[in-house]
């Protein structure tokens, strides 16, 4: 077990605290400059932690962050992938501090500590635990692999220009393996490492009906109200059982194989500690399959937003002019999220009456992941979590998607290790984001004991 000083998690502490105060937002346009500012900080700390070569690459959108150490062309070079950005706080009247002014608070799950803030756990808090291990590996003991850093400013928004460079800079990124802390674990007593991630769709559709917002009472029941049809539109797409209606939806879906249920289902989901955690009273969705088996394995649809005519305090009767809605849908292996794209076109297009008219956006989209795990660093990775938390990780499928890593093996011919540390319970993507001291600590020496493992396996 590797005890670091408190001297070392003070400043590795106080780095971060700096790194999550900066709002580097990657949807919003208004958050431009806070985006260059936190690729500088993060070129800065980089090279102070030990990186020989680091530079900020620009792109159409926001800035990629590049680092590296290269010691010997024979020893294995591993790649780290992560992300600065971060999604949108809102909505901040529901946070219980700033989302940019970071705060260490207990909690019945944290013990020791979380770190409150948007991005703490996705994923500038993961991330981060990389930059430390390398840190402290290059002042503790003698570095007997090669390292590079790729971190991305676009993740939250789909990764576009990353998927450009990754395709023209094949042979700066060339490794043997790629490092990822953007998932989560079971608990802080049951680890588990990720095999598998959904792909995912993201749409948004506008209906317009009449050419202005019009008084409800003089046109209401003669013309055709946008959010009306829009609810109607939605709501077809399940039906009674919460079986996705869009046609040829399932055509290339494949279940799990026996084994790999059955090792997914080793750290099933316990229901009643999910309904008391997001404060629910039953659970939903295709009863079909369990509860993990829908929320990390089955294909969704989901309504992210809705949104037209009135909505501000009091009543405005209107009848609006136009209707908004967006969309997400989280695919399984063998989906294709562009096909899955055309066929939720075709479905809405054919749904709409002529009274209205439908201009309908792919925002992003990103393909399934699966890991083998029959490879050394797999392997490694089993054997790191097993030492620093004295038990064997479970086997879980990820649900959320994270867009660069099947582009990773497609134009790199590489597999990725994905090791999370977060809980579901962190709140990601939701106010009151945190991540936890002992995850983030835990998460280092896991991350040391990694490399440690996998350099002997490949030495052998």
């Amino acid at each position: 077990m590797i005890n670091f000083s408190d001297k070392e998690k003070n400043k590795f502490l106080h780095e971060l605290y700096e790194f999550l105060k900066i709002p580097s937002i990657s949807a919003d346009p208004s958050h431009k400059n806070e985006m260059v500012k936190c690729s500088n900080w993060l070129k800065t700390n980089l090279k102070n932690s030990g990186c020989d070569k680091v530079k900020i690459i620009k792109t159409k959108g926001h800035p990629i962050v590049y680092g590296e150490k290269f010691i010997d062309k024979t020893f294995p070079t591993i790649l780290v992938y992560g992300h600065y950005d971060v999604q949108p706080p809102d909505p901040i009247s529901l946070w219980d501090t700033p989302p940019f002014k970071p705060v260490l608070k207990k909690t019945k799950i944290h013990p020791h500590g979380a770190v409150f803030a948007r991005g703490a756990c996705d994923d500038k808090g993961q991330m981060f635990m990389h930059v430390k291990a390398f840190e402290w590996i290059t002042k503790n003991t003698k570095l007997n692999f090669n390292i590079k850093f790729l971190i991305e400013g676009e993740e939250e928004v789909g990764s576009d220009n990353l998927e450009i460079f990754i395709s023209k800079n094949k042979d700066l990124l060339k490794t043997d393996i790629i490092l990822i802390s953007d998932t989560s674990m079971k608990s802080n007593t049951i680890p588990s490492i990720t095999t598998g991630l959904r792909g995912i769709s993201y749409m948004e559709i506008t209906l317009k009906g009449p050419n202005r917002d019009l008084h409800s009472g003089t046109y209401g029941g003669g013309v055709a109200n946008p959010i009306n049809i829009m609810s109607k539109l939605i709501a077809s797409m399940h039906d009674d059982n919460m079986k996705i209606t869009i046609p040829g939806f399932y055509d290339k879906v494949i279940g799990l194989n026996i084994k790999d249920k059955n090792e997914i289902l080793k750290s099933a989901i316990n229901i009643s500690d999910f309904k008391k955690s997001i404060g629910i009273k039953e659970i939903y969705g295709d009863t079909d399959f369990s509860l993990t088996e829908r929320v990390a394995t089955r294909p969704t649809l989901d309504v992210n937003g809705i949104y037209g005519g009135y909505t501000g305090e009091g009543s405005k009767t209107v009848l609006p002019s136009e209707a908004h809605a967006k969309i997400s849908m989280r695919l399984v292996p063998k989906q294709d999220w562009k096909e899955i794209s055309e066929l939720f076109k075709q479905y809405v297009l054919n749904f709409i009456p002529n009274s209205v008219t439908a201009t309908i956006k792919t925002h992003h989209g990103a393909e399934p992941y699966v890991t083998p795990t029959n490879s050394k660093a797999y392997e490694a990775a089993i054997l790191a979590y097993k030492k620093s938390f004295g038990a064997n990780p479970f086997q879980q499928r990820g649900g959320g998607s994270i867009p660069i890593v099947p582009i990773f093996e497609k134009e790199l011919g590489v597999k990725s290790i994905l090791m999370g540390f977060g809980l579901d319970s962190d709140s990601i993507h939701s106010p009151n984001e945190h991540f936890g001291l002992f995850n983030f600590f835990k998460g280092i020496e896991t991350i040391i004991y990694f490399y440690e493992f996998y350099t002997n396996k490949i030495s052998t």
